[in-house]
């Protein structure tokens, strides 16, 4: 899976030019609680996302979420890619070369999104944004550098879950691969079957 090496699903963090217009709100609680309060509120999610990585290349798709720890990132028609977190493990399927690479969830910087137990104090801090509309968290465990680095980007919405939007991230891994994730068209608890969380084993289809 050399050719997706450099889509990791994260990469340079997201600006306010991202962002559309939103109306600032007053926050009492801490950013960082603010953020836990946004994870605990989002039972289940649906965006559409688009996923760029250093090459240039940029890809579409759906994303699916339910906690905890459900993630599935649906490429769009003509890309043989697959990525389906399922509770457990993490794992990238390539139907064209019939490989199939998974690692436990809490091996992926994604972890920070796919646990909304997480104590974020540990391996998460709030960083400069430079828009008071944006509030950018970057995540690293200290424990485990080589799980690499992600930085969430959420947009100040009085309407989101506990006042917040994800609006994308972006994230480089062990091997300084970058990519970054956008999202737009979010949907918020809605009905979300386990079903969704599996996938067809490409190295298991039957042959002639």
């Amino acid at each position: 899976m050399k050719r997706f090496a450099a889509l990791t699903l994260l990469a340079a963090p997201l600006g306010a030019a991202l962002l559309a217009p939103v109306a600032l709100s007053a926050q009492a609680a801490s950013p960082l609680s603010q953020v836990s309060a946004h994870l605990k509120a989002v039972g289940t999610m649906t965006a559409n996302f688009s996923q760029s990585g250093r090459n240039g290349q940029t890809l579409q798709g759906v994303l699916t979420m339910k906690q905890p720890g459900k993630a599935r990132f649906q490429y769009g028609r003509g890309i043989p890619l697959l990525i389906v977190a399922d509770g457990r493990r993490l794992t990238m399927i390539d139907y064209q070369v019939k490989q199939v690479s998974g690692w436990p969830i809490g091996n992926s910087p994604l972890a920070v999104l796919l646990d909304p137990n997480k104590d974020l104090s540990r391996v998460a801090k709030v960083i400069p944004s430079g828009d008071p509309r944006v509030l950018l968290v970057q995540a690293r465990d200290p424990k485990r550098p080589e799980f690499g680095t992600i930085t969430l980007a959420f947009a100040k919405v009085p309407s989101g879950p506990a006042g917040l939007m994800l609006t994308g991230w972006t994230s480089i891994d062990a091997q300084k691969n970058r990519s970054t994730v956008k999202l737009s068209g979010h949907r918020f608890n809605v009905a979300v079957a386990d079903s969704a969380f599996t996938f067809v084993d490409p190295r298991k289809a039957k042959r002639g």
